[in-house]
């Protein structure tokens, strides 16, 4: 099928789909430990705030496993990474169903799950994506954000209706299984480069060298990259990015709809609304990113990302909840599009795996600070206001740091080519 598939489109085509396929299950089971809150809080009496230490300790395991996962994709590509990635992914949900205790959780969920998911994330993604495509990078970064908006869309209501009617041990052990399912399509489709299928990138012409092969090309090392002030300004902003949305938005958004009065369900169908909205705001991130540039659209994001969270502390309805989902989905993952190719453009695409996972660290180390902060604070306060009003806060700071940003390309050593 592979083969007949490739006669009609560029392969890197058939690359894209199985990522954006990855990162839609991936993201989805990564975002339903909301899901689970209130039936772990009944039958097992832990505090809001020890749950969101786990939630936080998962939101950095899966933070601090993208650098690491980028690299070893930047040099030894990433298909082999993606396939072990799944697996602990599947195998983390499938032990979860079968926790007892705290500590038992914050090793399968907070673990195992979160560095699986750390491995086929947009780290690795980015890494294919810059290997593959030489036109239409954004365009694909931004349907591999749509693929992760799908998830939410998907996999958070289908989690909550099976802890509702089944239970939430059944729930972890279904979506382990869906996670396994891409175990050998991965394997059988995922090639680490376009030389792999004899074909060059797409985009790059047969009389055209440029962008190919990757040996060629230059590398920035992360000591370089440091050194420059692109670098943290990047960093920093998608830290804003991470406290936001991934750490405060999606673990506690159905608690907090819960405690204004909105049942389960209704909580899950504002998700998987932002879902959905997330699916065409990120692909025109990705697109936007094509044809008009990154730093406009991106501090943009921001500044409408803060808007919206001031809107949150004073949603009391239903209508006014799914129109929040709606204001917020548009730009939950549109961030990632300009972000990765803006560290494409500044540091190099053969370094993009990399850096981009370290930049996708500080990402997760805000969504860690996001997650605990909004527990302790909700049991300190009984609510969520200070917590959001925070996050609105740091969405405006992070406009000014993107705009601050120089969209210049950095001067980098040449990769070495590899003796014939």
């Amino acid at each position: 099928m592979a083969e007949f598939m490739a006669k009609r489109v560029h392969y890197a085509w058939v690359i894209a789909a199985v990522v954006v396929l990855t990162l839609m299950i991936s993201a989805g089971l990564r975002s339903t430990f909301g899901v689970f809150i209130k039936p772990l809080e009944r039958e097992f009496g832990w505090s809001r705030t020890a749950l969101s230490i786990v939630a936080a300790v998962s939101l950095f395991i899966y933070g601090a496993s993208g650098p690491f996962a980028g690299r070893l994709a930047d040099r030894i590509g990433p298909r082999g990474i993606l396939t072990g990635s799944v697996i602990l992914l599947g195998v983390g949900s499938l032990l979860s169903g079968r926790i007892g205790s705290l500590w038992q959780l914050a090793l399968t969920s907070g673990l195992l799950m979160a560095a699986g998911a750390g491995g086929a994330s947009v780290s690795v993604a980015s890494s294919l994506a810059a290997r593959w495509f030489e036109s239409r990078r954004g365009l694909v970064l931004g349907l591999a954000g749509g693929g992760m908006s799908a998830g939410q869309l998907l996999i958070i209501p289908l989690a909550m209706t099976l802890t509702v009617y089944t239970g939430w041990r059944n729930g972890f052990t279904v979506l382990g299984l869906l996670a396994l399912l891409l175990v050998p399509l991965i394997f059988w489709l995922v090639r680490n480069d376009p030389e792999d299928k004899g074909l060059r990138p797409y985009g790059v012409s047969a009389g055209s060298a440029a962008g190919w092969p990757m040996a060629l090309e230059a590398r920035t090392s992360l000591t370089e990259a440091k050194s420059d002030p692109a670098f943290w300004l990047l960093a920093g902003s998608f830290f804003v990015c991470g406290y936001t949305s991934t750490g405060l938005v999606m673990t506690h958004l159905i608690p907090h709809s819960v405690e204004h009065g909105f049942g389960e369900m209704a909580a899950a169908q504002a998700l998987g609304i932002m879902g959905a909205v997330n699916i065409v705001g990120t692909v025109a991130s990705g697109w936007i990113c094509d044809r008009f540039g990154r730093k406009g659209p991106l501090a943009f994001y921001y500044f409408f990302r803060g808007v919206s969270l001031v809107f949150l502390i004073f949603v009391q309805t239903i209508p006014q909840l799914h129109l929040f989902a709606v204001i917020f989905g548009l730009n939950y993952i549109s961030t990632v599009p300009p972000t990765s190719t803006l560290t494409a453009q500044l540091f190099g695409r053969r370094s993009v795996g990399e850096i981009f996972g370290w930049i996708f660290l500080s990402h997760q180390i805000g969504a860690a600070l996001g997650s605990y902060l909004g527990g302790l604070l909700f049991d300190l306060t009984g609510g969520y206001t200070l917590a959001f009003l925070s996050a609105a806060i740091l969405a405006f700071i992070a406009t000014g740091l993107v705009l601050a940003i120089e969209e210049r390309p950095r001067a980098a050593t040449p990769a070495p080519v590899p003796a014939s």
